[in-house]
């Protein structure tokens, strides 16, 4: 008999005798024609985590921030622990991370619509095989998630033998008995997940939240870039920007949406630009596959981003033109100046950890890059600077466009003017901490203190570019090795 799937389910992260994967069914509804899957698809919980959790936690480990310790300690002793690159930082009587227990649940839901989709009635198989794609193509972001907070960056002389996350592809709640697959091993199911949706996945999407054809070849091209196979990168990448062609998804012009009368205006004091994207968790505007996460102040939800600042060379990096200086702010969150003059960014509440443009744009242009083809590097460097700063600010100088190296430093610096303080850092620590470009780079956080005095801490390399796996998760399954 086919097994049925409860339309809401709730992940039990207690450490308990079974399995971290305990699940406890909470309503009676249960799916079974197709239609029901699709249903399943449209969970907000795969868009939307509207309390911080996940990607803040990056947020708060990325090295473009600093804090200001009078506000730092408003929030919770995870925030400090985060912002410190403790050792641990889930102590056994802390809740479990919000992010894991969601994409665990999440898992338990893909894996059933995977698994049982096929034999759902009505619908076509056309249908069918689009709803599965989609779930194929989300689970394998989620293990992109999961590899990247506790696995070791990839290495290929290495990542056969460094533990990386469960592979966990049934929906079964008496499964016991986990064990750590390799990183090789997780990287080769994103892969092979990709690969089996690409086919069958829309083009374009009813919407954004969805995942798509070109959303999953650009996932896919992010995958082979960050295990350094660049041909392989680059075909994909441009398979997603030809499946892109006549999509809704386009780049702001700050240069308009920021001009006097502009559509992100006007300029809130707590908030920035109050109609720009970073303000409404609904903009999909930039969004190739739109999943927001909240990136304000604690709320009681574990973490937050109080008292977070632009660390000194991060802020160095934006010219006086760049628009996008406009998302940050010299007061601090109760609208008192920052006696140090320093900026933290108050536009983006609500920020992007799906697949952007700009991120997409970035992400080719550093594979053309390490190609060599320097020029279509800078073109699409430059196609994302036209819309963030005036056009004659936003060439790249010709000593660094024709040299590999530096260009490649450059488009890193990109991402940081483009993406800092919103968790996409800690993915480029985690690169250039095994990257011979960036060889000797060391990743350090600064406290500023109210007396003006300062504390500068030091990520511990490489034990600490991977988080301890959560006390509870460890705690069901024994037989998991834990993080050092």
């Amino acid at each position: 008999m086919r097994k049925l799937i409860y339309i809401t389910i709730m992940v039990s992260f207690i450490a308990c005798k079974d399995s971290f994967l305990e699940v406890v069914p909470l309503g009676s509804q249960v799916a079974v024609t197709t239609d029901d899957y699709d249903k399943l698809m449209n969970d907000p919980a795969y868009y939307l985590q509207s309390f911080a959790g996940g990607w803040q936690e990056q947020t708060l480990m990325e090295d473009d921030i600093d804090a200001e310790e009078v506000y730092l300690l408003q929030g919770s002793q995870q925030m400090l622990r985060l912002f410190q690159w403790q050792d641990v930082i889930y102590q056994q009587q802390d809740q479990a991370p919000w992010a894991v227990t969601l994409w665990l649940e999440q898992l338990y839901s893909l894996n059933k619509i995977i698994n049982e989709v096929m034999v759902s009635s009505g619908g076509s198989n056309e249908q069918k095989r689009s709803i599965r794609a989609q779930a194929l193509a989300t689970r394998a972001w989620t293990y992109f998630q999961f590899i990247n907070f506790y696995g070791k960056p990839y290495v290929e002389s290495t990542a056969g033998n460094d533990p990386g996350f469960p592979i966990i592809e049934q929906a079964d709640v008496s499964m016991t008995g986990f064990t750590r697959a390799s990183v090789q091993s997780v990287y080769d199911f994103i892969i092979k997940d990709l690969n089996a949706a690409i086919a069958d996945l829309p083009v374009k999407p009813l919407i954004q939240t969805r995942m798509s054809r070109p959303a999953a070849e650009g996932l896919l091209g992010k995958v082979y870039l960050y295990m350094g196979r660049n041909d392989d990168a680059l075909k994909t990448f441009n398979a997603a920007f030809t499946d892109l062609a006549g999509s809704d998804s386009h780049l702001y012009d700050y240069n308009q949406t920021l001009a006097p009368g502009g559509a992100f205006l006007p300029v809130d004091m707590m908030i920035g630009p109050s109609q720009g994207p970073g303000n409404n968790q609904n903009d999909l505007t930039e969004a190739v596959i739109s999943k927001v996460f909240y990136n304000g102040p604690y709320s009681g939800n574990q973490l937050g981003n109080n008292g977070l600042v632009l660390a000194p060379w991060a802020a160095a990096l934006y010219g006086a033109s760049d628009l996008r200086l406009q998302l940050y702010t010299n007061t601090n969150p109760d609208l008192s100046p920052n006696t140090g003059g320093r900026l933290r960014k108050y536009g983006v509440q609500y920020a992007r950890m799906g697949l952007q443009l700009p991120d997409l744009y970035l992400l080719r242009a550093e594979c053309k890059a390490r190609l060599n083809d320097l020029q279509g590097a800078v073109a699409d460097i430059e196609t994302l600077r036209k819309n963030r700063m005036p056009a004659a600010d936003a060439t790249i100088p010709a000593s660094i466009a024709g040299n590999q190296t530096a260009l490649i430093r450059f488009i890193f610096d990109e991402r940081v003017r483009e993406f800092a303080a919103e968790g996409y850092r800690w993915f480029d620590m985690r690169r250039q901490s095994v990257d011979p470009l960036f060889a000797g780079q060391v990743f350090t956080h600064t406290l500023h203190k109210a007396d003006g005095t300062a504390a500068t801490y030091t990520l511990k390399q490489p034990n600490r570019l991977v988080l301890q796996l959560p006390p509870t998760l460890v705690n069901a399954n024994p037989g998991i090795p834990n993080n050092p």
